[in-house]
């Protein structure tokens, strides 16, 4: 096998030699990105060829080693060409992926070792999800009460962060679909996995331990835990994960995730952070750590101004009248959504899978990612009334906004909206510690200036924001809304 490993580097060495990067999640080109891009050869080929092409560009890298030649079976062959890092090749030989940033080498790399190192311990990491214990969360706790043991990975995990629209997202998915089908893995996004979590713990109360418990169930379903978009900001969230992910490394579980945050960076200033220091050190212990050093944020390399963000004067109208020929013949009501653990979320007005809200009914009430999720297993659209400038006045409104445009991102929904400004603008008031020391110092003598009145000065929300300002950005470009259509046809045809 090391043979063939030394054989699988060369050949991946082939494949970087030709400096390709992704582009984002998108499968389509913007025409001005294309034109930019007119000297690289980028032909439709079909699965056949492309397979045909990969499997010869590895056969004469295996020729160049007469020992992996003479000990390689068409079976190792087969494993070696394949993986994250050959199926962008492959995307990029097909055309749906742009090449030229050289700097997402790295990611690359580090995601297409952690898929070789999958496979060859698939049997040791117990992946297989039909030869894995059927035992219940419960049953697997008490059991472990009689016969405690700890049973780490012997692969590591890969903590994968770095600027916004940077496409984590996009290659943490491109490592997750190329794993075979029958492995226990999971896809899922921070929001939503520790929804989960809090309902889980909920079903266990009374138990003396129901962490552990919530741990049990949670590898019995996934030994691969792939987490996007990893964020800690709620205190309650906080002082659960360490505890949680030392019971759930100790069942063997492996974590890929995604961050906008190195893991020293988070829940930084948060309430108690002493007590989450200690799960910082283990996701380091149990994970490489990887930082994507692209700067570019290829969401705002789409065509904007192409969907249904309003601002200015009379754009209430306007973005009524959209409403109104979105759903069409039928007629919009209130309706009600179920959301996690029994609670109920009022929409004014909905039809036709679109819901209408002003901004202070969904973001400056005590609402949450709970809330927001429900909202979007009903809805696709959503029409927002009246997004303010945001500061310190209204910072939780913010935090909440932010939240739902992660959601609505994460479920490809579509949104309408008006505001008082463009999503820079939205939040130029918000800054980190860091920006806030850079600004120039105010003395008694000097009045503060009406534009930093309502500064609001919060490393959560100011790291938070760029992404936002990203989403908001995609999410206004035809590219997007066509990736929206798409999965309305889909889900009607299923």
């Amino acid at each position: 096998m090391r043979r063939i490993a030394g054989s699988a580097r060369y050949f991946r060495s082939a494949l970087w030699h030709r400096k390709f990067d992704y582009w984002s999640s998108f499968t389509t080109r913007p025409k001005d990105l294309t034109e930019n891009y007119h000297n690289c050869a980028y032909g439709v080929t079909n699965n056949a060829e492309i397979e045909s092409f990969l499997r010869s560009k590895f056969m004469v890298s295996r020729a160049l080693s007469t020992d992996a030649a003479a000990s390689a079976s068409i079976g190792e062959v087969h494993r070696a060409a394949a993986g994250p890092l050959v199926e962008y090749e492959r995307r990029i030989i097909a055309g749906e992926l742009l090449d030229g940033d050289v700097r997402q080498l790295g990611t690359l790399e580090e995601l297409q070792r952690l898929y070789d190192e999958l496979v060859e311990s698939a049997d040791a990491c117990k992946l297989d999800r039909y030869s894995s214990s059927e035992k219940s969360g419960r049953s697997r706790w008490l059991w472990s009460r009689l016969l405690p043991q700890s049973s780490y990975s012997p692969v590591k995990g890969l903590y994968l962060y770095g600027g916004v629209g940077t496409g984590k997202t996009m290659l943490m998915d491109l490592f997750f679909y190329q794993l075979p089908c029958n492995w226990r893995k999971k896809r899922i996004h921070f929001h939503d996995f520790m929804l989960n979590v809090h309902s889980r713990l909920q079903k266990h109360k009374g138990v003396s331990d129901p962490l552990e418990v919530v741990a049990g169930e949670i590898s019995d379903e996934a030994i691969l835990l792939c987490v996007d978009e990893f964020m800690v900001t709620d205190v309650a969230d906080a002082l659960i994960l360490n505890r949680l992910f030392r019971h759930l490394f100790n069942n063997g579980v492996i974590l890929v995730s995604t961050s906008n945050r190195a893991p020293d960076n988070l829940y930084e200033r948060g309430l108690q952070r002493d007590l989450f220091l200690p799960f910082i050190s283990t996701l380091k212990e149990r994970c490489v750590v990887h930082e994507i050093g692209s700067s570019v944020d290829y969401r705002k390399m789409t065509s904007a101004q192409q969907g249904f963000y309003f601002v200015g004067k009379g754009s209430s109208e306007v973005m009524k009248q959209k409403f109104r020929d979105l759903i069409g013949e039928h007629e919009a009501g209130p309706q009600e959504v179920e959301v996690v653990m029994g609670r109920k979320l009022q929409v004014p007005l909905g039809a036709n899978g679109c819901a209408y809200f002003e901004f202070e009914e969904l973001c400056d009430k005590p609402l949450g990612a709970a809330d927001y999720f429900g909202l979007f297993k009903i809805f696709h659209t959503l029409a927002l009334e009246g997004v303010p400038i945001f500061g310190l006045h209204n910072r939780t409104a913010a935090y909440r906004f932010v939240t739902l445009v992660d959601v609505m991102y994460e479920n490809r929904a579509r949104l309408l909206c008006t505001a008082e400004g463009s999503p820079f603008q939205l939040f130029n008031k918000i800054v980190t510690i860091s920006d806030a020391q850079q600004m120039a110092p105010r003395t008694s003598s000097r009045s503060m200036r009406n534009d930093e009145a309502d500064l609001c000065v919060d490393n959560e929300l100011g790291f938070a924001k760029d992404r936002t300002i990203s989403r908001l950005t995609e999410m206004n470009s035809k590219e997007y809304l066509e990736q929206h259509a798409a999965m309305l046809a889909g889900k009607q045809l299923s």
